[in-house]
Formats: structure tokens, C-alpha cells, sequence
């Protein structure tokens, strides 16, 4: 490999013991040669506002990213085989992904009631159909709630049984 040689004087200085401060310290002189690969330089040059800025962009982009980062996972259905959400009652910020998992007692599915959802909100469009039935253990339904308020949901084929929710979207 190529490379370009350089050489620099250093002093180190040295000294013989701590015994006298009368006697003199003495240097002595070395040639030291380096030698540098002819490899292209990448300088950084950042002062600290540039540095602040950039830690703010990527905080921002943190939280736009973790904006939709799970804010809780629901299982469908008690590890004992009980017919229920758990939790059935829970609160999430909005623009947080909620994500329901099939646990036991499956067929499930996870429908907003019309009803029980803040003005506005179309509660088909957050629901699964009636049809669509997570049927296996560890299949999920997310869903993104962004409009603040309490919405009430259900399991379709086990909703008679006692298996409803409610979350709170603060």
C-alpha cells in the first residue's frame, strides 16, 4: 500500500529521580515518522447549534415514528379459557396502535359499537366485520383510535357471553 511518510520532532522529556531541585531536567530529541494511506479525508464540522438542531430533529422523528409505536396489546380471550377481553377497560393516548391478540376461546372478532364511540367517528371503519373471525392462536387486529373519547367494543360470536370493552382515548 501506498502511503505518504512524515516526520516531526518530539521532546519527551525525562528525569532521573526527585532527589535534587538544583539539578537541571534534560530532553532529549526523537524523529518520529508516521506514515499516512492515500485515503481521501472526510472532515465533520459541526458547532454546538448545529448539533442541538440535529438532536431535535431526531427526537422529533422519534416521536413522529413512535407515534405509532403499540400503546397496548389486548388479548381475546383468558389464558384459563374465559370468554373476555383483557383488559377489558383501558386508556391510550391518542394516535396509539392498539393491537388485540387471539388467545383462547377463538373464534373472536373486535367491532366498535355505533353507539358507544365519540361523535363523528364511523364505527365500521375501525371495526373487523362480522365475517372476518381472527380463528387462530396469535392472529391480531390493530387499530389506530385518533379521535379523543370513550369507544365501546365487543366480540361479535361471544358478545351475548359478556365479552365487551371500553377504551378511553385521552
Amino acid at each position: 500500500m501506498a502511503g505518504i511518510t512524515s516526520s516531526a520532532a518530539v521532546a519527551i522529556p525525562s528525569f532521573t529521580g526527585l532527589k535534587s531541585a538544583s539539578r537541571p531536567m534534560t530532553t532529549t530529541t526523537a524523529k518520529v515518522s508516521t506514515a499516512t494511506p492515500l485515503l481521501p479525508k472526510l472532515s465533520i464540522k459541526a458547532s454546538l447549534k448545529e448539533a442541538g438542531v440535529a438532536a431535535v430533529v431526531a427526537t422529533a422523528a422519534s416521536a413522529i415514528l413512535a407515534g405509532n409505536a403499540m400503546a397496548i396489546e389486548v388479548l381475546l380471550g383468558s389464558s384459563d379459557g374465559g370468554l373476555v377481553f383483557e383488559p377489558s377497560s383501558f386508556s391510550v393516548a391518542a394516535g396509539e396502535k392498539i393491537v388485540f391478540k387471539n388467545n383462547a376461546g377463538f373464534p373472536h372478532n373486535v367491532v366498535f359499537d355505533e353507539d358507544e364511540v365519540p361523535s363523528g367517528v364511523d364505527a365500521t371503519k375501525i371495526s373487523m366485520s362480522d365475517e372476518d373471525l381472527l380463528n387462530a392462536p396469535g392472529e391480531t387486529y390493530a387499530v389506530t383510535l385518533t379521535e379523543k373519547g370513550s369507544y365501546g367494543f365487543y366480540c361479535t360470536p361471544h358478545q351475548g357471553a359478556g365479552m365487551v370493552g371500553k377504551v378511553t382515548v385521552n
